[in-house]
C-alpha cells in the first residue's frame, strides 16, 4: 500500500492543498486557509456517506458531528476528500425542488379559494346538531 503524503491531501472543506501541514494531524489542526478542523470524519478514509454511522470501520465508536475534530483510533486523512462538485450538485438538486414545490403567482389566489372551500365542507361535515 502506498504511503499518504500531506502533498497528496486537500481540505474537506475548501480544497486547499495541505502540503505544508505536517502528518500526522493533530486532534485540533486547523485548515491553513479556511480554519475547518482536519481531524474529522469527512476527512476520513473510513468515511462513507452511505453506509451506517457513515463509518466503515466496524470497531470505530460513532461519532455523531462528521465536521468536528474527534478522538477515533482509526483516523487516516484520505486523498480527495473536497466535495465541492457534490455539494455544487446538491445546491441545485435543493434548489430546483423549491422551484418546483414554491406556490406560483398566478396559481396562488386560486389554491387558496379551493383550500378556503375545503375547510367550509370540513366544518359543514362535522357540524354539530347539538
Amino acid at each position: 500500500m502506498m504511503r499518504l503524503r500531506s502533498q497528496d491531501l486537500e481540505c474537506w472543506k475548501c480544497g486547499m492543498s495541505l502540503a505544508a501541514v505536517t502528518l500526522p494531524f493533530r486532534r485540533l489542526e486547523p485548515c491553513p486557509q479556511c480554519e475547518a478542523e482536519l481531524h474529522v470524519c469527512k476527512m476520513c478514509r473510513y468515511y462513507d456517506s452511505h453506509v451506517s454511522d457513515q463509518c466503515t470501520e466496524d470497531q470505530a465508536e460513532q461519532v455523531r458531528n462528521k465536521e468536528r475534530a474527534n478522538f477515533c483510533d482509526y483516523f487516516t486523512p484520505r486523498a480527495g476528500a473536497h466535495t465541492a462538485g457534490r455539494t455544487a450538485t446538491s445546491q441545485a438538486s435543493k434548489q430546483q425542488l423549491n422551484d418546483l414545490f414554491a406556490s406560483s403567482p398566478e396559481g396562488s389566489g386560486s389554491n387558496r379559494d379551493e383550500a378556503g372551500a375545503a375547510r367550509d365542507a370540513l366544518k359543514d361535515l362535522f357540524k354539530s346538531d347539538r
